[in-house]
């Protein structure tokens, strides 16, 4: 049986042209879906108010949490999927199909739970004020309502993206930005939500999104799909799937606390008009690592696939091709922060001095942001291997060795801009340990090409 959307071709098709394939749409479904969060910036910051943008900020660490969760199950997944159908096994890949959706919801269920027991002291943990946890607390209610459809939608997608189906990825995340667009006008500037009005714009877009998938799921035409028997949770790909989707969980789970120490030491050092302008920071430098990520995701199964193939040398050309892209991207991003701070932030804000924090905030950010594009490319080239100890201990570098440290330092003698400086001081020291472990795995998969090809 031939499929137009077989994924066999990732073994036999040019490198330039696969990554293209995959990465393109994988890009504009990042990006897209990284909009998510820009859009809910712009909407609240224009109809609701500067320190609704705090408030927003506040969330972030939770955001992360939950993202860390879902990267777990996700990216866990869809590195087995592609390794199994590099393999030719299908019905394991189905069965990590079913997995992912019971992971999943057990996960999200539990997780909303949790949070919302104790939602007003984690935000006052987080560096939350009397002025603005009310901001926090009406969106971030409504986000856990909806964090089981989240989980799955983003889950899904990912088992799309390595199962032969990189455009539906990409089409059902623009669809859903696109709704999310409509919803939140509605919903602020018509109907008057406020902060509340742009969480249940993300939520119910993704919703709509999630049906989408299941159908596609649900044709028994595809390679892996919906059936009985794979929802059984097994413990060979549980394991599997969480030993390799532990990388980025543990990124996330760093991501989570260095944000809290972030928004503490923007507090103490600017007050909530600092939180909200690293707020807006974040959102716009999200932006040019989620374009990164696509190219990843694009990358990912092409390497998952030929690695199960024993195909070292198409490997290697993957993992070249990623990286110039990838540091061309960042190394774009950070000139176009560089050139036009205030022209960018002006997007979420009116308010001056929320404008003249945030511009110079970004200027100091993006300094040594080209090398962010290697750093990534590293860490997701082991983590699609499924090299999970590598891909660990390259997402620690940067957030819990070095940057962690800079955060406690710089600000004792920089005060504000040591908290700015911290995250370019740690991903210059990320990136260069980070190009030397891959440097040692790229000399050990072309010896193996070279002994494959003899």
């Amino acid at each position: 049986m031939k499929q137009k959307n077989s994924p066999l071709v990732l073994g036999t098709e040019s490198i330039p042209k696969l990554l293209t394939q995959y990465s393109l749409p994988a890009i504009i479904a990042m990006t897209a879906s990284s909009l998510y969060n820009m859009i809910d910036s712009i909407f609240i910051g224009q109809g609701v108010g500067p320190l609704a943008i705090s408030g927003l900020a506040l969330t972030f660490p939770l955001m992360n949490l939950a993202a860390a969760f879902g990267s777990l199950v996700g990216i866990g997944a869809s590195t087995l999927v592609s390794v199994k159908l590099g393999q030719r096994d299908y019905d394991s890949a189905s069965n990590i199909l079913g997995n992912v959706m019971v992971l999943n919801v057990v996960i999200g269920v539990l997780f909303s739970i949790i949070c919302y027991a104790y939602l007003d002291p984690i935000l006052y943990f987080f560096g939350a004020s009397a002025d603005t946890i009310a901001y926090a607390r009406d969106y971030f209610v409504v986000i856990l309502i909806g964090n089981v459809v989240t989980h799955i939608y983003f889950g899904l997608n990912a088992v799309l993206r390595s199962s032969g189906y990189p455009k539906i990825a990409m089409i059902t995340t623009l669809a859903s930005v696109v709704v999310n667009c409509f919803l939140n006008a509605l919903f602020i500037f018509v109907w008057d939500w406020g902060i509340a009005g742009a969480a249940w714009a993300t939520v119910l877009s993704q919703f709509l999104a999630l049906i989408y998938q299941l159908i596609h799921f649900s044709n028994q035409k595809n390679y892996i799909h919906f059936k009985r028997g794979i929802y059984k949770l097994k413990k060979d790909i549980v394991s599997g799937i969480l030993s390799i989707g532990m990388s980025p969980f543990l990124m996330n789970l760093c991501a989570c606390f260095v944000v809290i120490m972030i928004n503490k030491g923007l507090k103490e050092h600017g007050g909530d008009m600092a939180i909200g302008a690293y707020g807006i920071v974040n959102r716009i430098a999200f932006l040019f690592v989620m374009i990164i990520m696509g190219l990843n995701q694009g990358m990912q199964p092409i390497v998952g696939y030929n690695y199960g193939a024993r195909q070292y040398g198409r490997v290697l050309s993957v993992l070249r091709y990623t990286m110039v892209f990838a540091v061309s991207i960042s190394t774009l991003g950070a000139l176009f922060c560089e050139l036009f701070p205030e022209l960018i932030v002006s997007m979420f804000t009116h308010n001056q001095e929320l404008i003249d924090k945030s511009a110079h905030g970004l200027r100091l950010i993006m300094i040594a942001f080209p090398m962010v594009g290697a750093q990534i490319v590293a860490v997701n080239f082991f983590q699609s291997l499924g090299m999970a100890r590598k891909a660990i201990v390259l997402s620690l570098t940067r957030q819990l060795i070095f940057l962690i440290p800079s955060l406690y330092i710089l600000p004792m003698f920089l005060g504000l801009d040591g908290v700015w400086l911290s995250l370019p001081l740690a991903d210059v020291v990320a990136t260069s340990v980070s190009l030397a472990i891959l440097y040692r795995q790229y000399l050990k998969f072309k010896q193996m090409h070279h002994a494959e090809s003899k």
